[in-house]
C-alpha cells in the first residue's frame, strides 16, 4: 500500500527542504532520518498525508516501509528512504532476508519524475543510485532516483549490448572512472537484488561493501530485456560516487 501526500503540499515544502540537503546536511548526518521518522511518519500515524514526503510504501508494514522524498537538489531528483534505521550500503540489513528490495521500490518511483519535469524522460535516461559510506552526506540509507547525465546515458546505451552477465571493468571510462558493470537479464526490477549481486559477485565486495557505490539503469538499447548495474569503489576526492552519473538539471529531457 502506498500512501501519498498531495502534490501541491509536497511541492510547497521543497524550497524549505533545499536548505537541509545542501550545506547543513554535512553538519547533521541524521537530517534525512529526522525528516522521515519525525515528520512523514508522524503525519501518517495521524492518518494524514505524509508531508513532506510524497508517499510512503507500507506494503511490508510500517516498520519496513520506504518513503519517497523530493531532494532539495535538482529539478526532479527523488530519494527513496527506509522508514526504519538503516545506515547505508554497509548496513547488514540491506542483505537481510525480509528487507524491502530498496532498488525495486526506488525504480518504481521513477514515475514521479514526469510530474516535476512535465514530460516523461526518454527511455534509458533514468537511474537509481546509492553511494558509499565515505561519499554520502547522510547516515540513513537513501537511494537517489534521477536523470542520467546525457553523455553517461549515451555511453551506457552503446556499451550495454557488450556488457556480460558477470562483473567486468568497462573498457570505456565514464566520468573519468573505470566502472565495473554487469547485465542482469530481467524485465522487472523486483527480480533483481543489486546489493546481493554486488556482495556476492565481486571478489571481496561483501567485506568492503561500505566502500562501494552502486547504480541501476535500463539502457534504451536493451529495451525491457534487461538492466545494467554499475559499481565503483570510493577513491577519496578522485571519485567513486554513483551520483556523479546523474544530472540534476535533467538536460536529457531537453534533448528529446
Amino acid at each position: 500500500m502506498r500512501i501519498c501526500a498531495s502534490r501541491a503540499a509536497a511541492a510547497g515544502v521543497c524550497a524549505a527542504l533545499s536548505a537541509l540537503f545542501v550545506a547543513p546536511a554535512k553538519a547533521d548526518r541524521n537530517q534525512l532520518w529526522m525528516i522521515v521518522s519525525f515528520k512523514c511518519m508522524r503525519h501518517l500515524a495521524k492518518s494524514e498525508a505524509p508531508i513532506p514526503c510524497d508517499s510512503i510504501d507500507t506494503t511490508l508494514g510500517w516498520d519496513r516501509g520506504v518513503a519517497l522524498l523530493k531532494d532539495g537538489v535538482g529539478v526532479a531528483r527523488m530519494l527513496a528512504i527506509p522508514t526504519h534505521p538503516v545506515s547505508g550500503i554497509e548496513d547488514p540489513a540491506v542483505l537481510a532476508d525480509g528487507e524491502p528490495n530498496y532498488f525495486a521500490v526506488a525504480w518504481s518511483e521513477r514515475n514521479a519524475l514526469p510530474m516535476r519535469l512535465h514530460v516523461t524522460p526518454p527511455e534509458g535516461s533514468v537511474a537509481v543510485v546509492v553511494d558509499s559510506k565515505t561519499a554520502r552526506e547522510q547516515d540513513q540509507l537513501h537511494l537517489i532516483v534521477d536523470c542520467l547525465d546525457p553523455q553517461v546515458a549515451s555511453v551506457i546505451a552503446d556499451e550495454a549490448p557488450r556488457i556480460g552477465v558477470e562483473w567486468k571493468p568497462m573498457t570505456v571510462p565514464i566520468k573519468g572512472r573505470s566502472y565495473w558493470a554487469r547485465r542482469v537479464e530481467a524485465s522487472r526490477a523486483e527480480d533483481i537484488s543489486p546489493f546481493r549481486l554486488l556482495a556476492d559477485g565481486l571478489p571481496g565486495a561483501k567485506e568492503t561493501i561500505g566502500a562501494w557505490s552502486l547504480a541501476l539503469t535500463q539502457p534504451a538499447s536493451l529495451g525491457t530485456r534487461g538492466f545494467v548495474l554499475l559499481a565503483d569503489r570510493a577513491d577519496g576526492d578522485a571519485g567513486g560516487r554513483a551520483r556523479d552519473l546523474l544530472d540534476p538539471t535533467c538536460a536529457v529531457v531537453a534533448k528529446q
